[in-house]
């Protein structure tokens, strides 16, 4: 494994050891300002990250798809950074401290709402992580960005699915499931 591939993996558990720090800090030392500075470090993650992809492709690297994972990585972090915190917030209230509500399950018009809002940062995630793709192609000779390119094609087709998905559920709504058992 390479050395970008090695730093996509430090930078994730860098980026669940910060929201972790300043959840627990948050709630459990009660330091809410010290809190939002932890918290507003993950940005830093992703920064790192893309400093460090820049440099290893500038002194001329071929891309692999390790480079165009990290541009991905950066993109989805983005978009879903603050729904991410809030997701492990939630989460962290309820079952760390026993307190707050229990996260819920969304269903029928509420889930396809949802769905399609998660929808809409994936398209931001696309557009941010296509833009620093095709930055990525620039800093890099010809001839050595045919996985770049190829990361881009594919994820196109897979935004272009997950908009289906989307739709999907406002046709066909997802149901709650009926509990306890049933004798077939």
């Amino acid at each position: 494994m390479n050395l970008i591939a090695w730093m996509i993996i430090a930078c994730e558990i860098a980026f669940w050891i910060v929201i972790i720090l300043g959840l627990a800090t948050r709630y459990m030392f009660k330091k809410q300002k010290l809190s939002f500075f932890i918290l507003a470090l993950t940005p830093v993650v992703d920064f790192f990250l893309l400093i460090v992809t820049s440099v290893d492709l500038y002194r001329g690297a071929t891309a692999t798809y390790a480079h165009a994972i990290a541009a991905v990585y950066i993109g989805i972090s983005i978009a879903f950074g603050k729904s991410m915190i809030q997701w492990a917030d939630e989460r962290f209230q309820y079952y760390v401290m026993k307190s707050g509500e229990k996260p819920r399950r969304r269903y029928g018009k509420e889930y396809a709402k949802h769905y399609f809002k998660s929808w809409i940062q994936h398209l931001v995630a696309y557009a941010i992580g296509a833009a620093l793709l095709a930055a990525m192609m620039h800093i890099v000779p010809n001839g050595k960005t045919n996985v770049l390119q190829n990361v881009v094609e594919f994820w196109t087709v897979i935004v272009g699915i997950d908009f289906l998905l989307s739709l999907s559920n406002f046709v066909w709504p997802k149901k709650e499931k009926e509990s306890g058992y049933t004798n077939s």
